[in-house]
């Protein structure tokens, strides 16, 4: 029997006349589409800017867009301060926030009216005052800050326990409420809870879980793009960004994630800022791997 396919690739013609012609074209086609997607995975995204920080804020821990300028803070131990700056990394202004102690700030986020800082590293499972700051945006404003102090009503102990699933990283801003996206060591996944912004003291209330396959180390969300990003780790020597488009609170279980290698080498990536679809701001810490602290612009 005669095998005969003709066709065109790539603007070259083919014509196999066999079935071992065949069966090697078809291996060699299957080889190069593999190497093709994983090439494409790699090379997908860029590295559009890489600024040096201050040493003032090594250990950079948010990231937000307040007046056209980022704002960042410090985590465990540091300041209790924000710190505003230019577009190229450089800090123009420092914020005290009074009456607040800076025990773990994790994350940063906000609405038209406020910043929320969430002290909330619980990195052995003791801690039993997690909160979340609310301060006005307006940084002259005379309005007194504010506390949201919360729990997770599923944990009956608080024995030290490096493995805790109540530890959390990151925070995001939607509509009326926040909502905190635990680091699960363990099952790699993040469970999403939700409490309102209205200063208080509440149960958080779980409303879900992704399977990130990772532990989440900082969140945003974009209300006009309808996008969610976190970053994450799986063993503290790669990062990733994770993005979920047309993210809905109450369709949590639909969401499809994307998932992309972060390629700036061993660091730690703990906080994100949606630019667009394709655009985002992160921050790393300053590690043993690199000179500095880090603002960088990726691309995808």
């Amino acid at each position: 029997m005669i095998f005969e396919i003709k066709f065109i690739f790539k603007n070259v013609y083919f014509q196999l006349n066999s079935p071992s012609m065949i069966t090697k074209f078809n291996l060699k086609i299957s080889l190069l589409f593999l190497i093709l997607v994983h090439s494409n995975k790699i090379c997908s995204q860029k590295i559009l800017f890489d600024f040096s920080l201050s040493k003032t804020i090594e250990e950079t821990s948010g990231l937000e867009i307040v007046d056209d300028m980022f704002v960042t803070h410090n985590d465990s131990g540091g300041e209790a301060s924000l710190y505003y700056l230019s577009k190229k990394g450089e800090i123009k202004y420092k914020r005290k926030i009074s009456s607040a102690k800076n025990k773990d700030w994790e994350d940063i986020t906000r609405d038209d009216k406020y910043i929320y800082i969430a002290d909330m590293g619980n990195n052995f499972n003791n801690r039993k005052d997690l909160k979340i700051y609310k301060i006005p945006i307006n940084k002259d404003s005379k309005e007194k800050n504010q506390t949201i102090y919360f729990s997770y009503p599923e944990q009956d102990s608080f024995k030290i326990n490096r493995n805790t699933i109540y530890d959390a990283e990151g925070l995001i801003s939607v509509g009326k409420n926040l909502v905190v996206f635990t680091k699960n060591r363990d099952k790699k996944i993040t469970e999403l809870y939700l409490i309102p912004k209205k200063a208080g003291t509440y149960d958080a209330k779980k409303i879900g879980k992704l399977g990130v396959n990772s532990i989440v180390t900082g969140a945003d969300y974009n209300e006009d793009y309808k996008m969610l990003a976190l970053t994450s780790t799986k063993k503290f020597n790669k990062y990733y960004l994770i993005t979920i488009n047309d993210f809905n609170l109450k369709k949590i279980d639909e969401s499809s994630m994307n998932t992309y290698e972060i390629p700036i080498g061993k660091t730690q990536v703990e906080a994100i800022k949606i630019i667009d679809n394709n655009n985002f701001w992160i921050t790393s810490e300053d590690e043993k791997s690199s000179k500095s602290a880090r603002l960088l612009k990726l691309k995808l």
